[in-house]
């Protein structure tokens, strides 16, 4: 029987790709075990598991959110994973839009910085 943990780690990996997750595996620790478990089940087992919309428009939801919200942090692995999801640059342009619209321009303009290195990083990965 599949379990939600399962569940997340294909999912996660499916998402974020398998050198991404191993790394963080390995530096995953007693202490933050029970958050690192809380993620794989929830966010990756439940939400970016569900089939109701497709992983393009998580990664697009996400980068939005996590734009407006101010969590810039992260913007360059989801930017990463749009290469596993299918996010064009055009759809990401679209929600960092929709963040200055309704979230504001600063926030916006910060990630759009950062999709744009994060962008001429993985070009020279290539």
């Amino acid at each position: 029987m599949t379990t939600r943990y399962d569940t997340g780690m294909a999912t996660r990996r499916a998402v974020l790709g398998d050198a991404h997750v191993d790394r963080a595996e390995a530096a995953k620790t007693a202490f933050d075990l029970p958050f690192q478990t809380l993620i794989t089940e929830g966010a990756w087992g439940t939400v970016w598991a569900d089939d109701t919309i497709s992983r393009r428009e998580r990664s697009m939801l996400t980068l939005a959110l996590l734009a407006a919200t101010g969590n810039f942090d992260e913007i360059p692995m989801h930017v990463r994973a749009t290469a596993n999801t299918g996010a064009s640059r055009d759809d990401i342009m679209q929600a960092f839009l929709h963040v200055a619209i309704y979230a504001g321009v600063p926030k916006a303009n910060h990630a759009i910085k950062l999709a744009k290195a994060t962008f001429a990083e993985m070009e020279g990965e290539e």
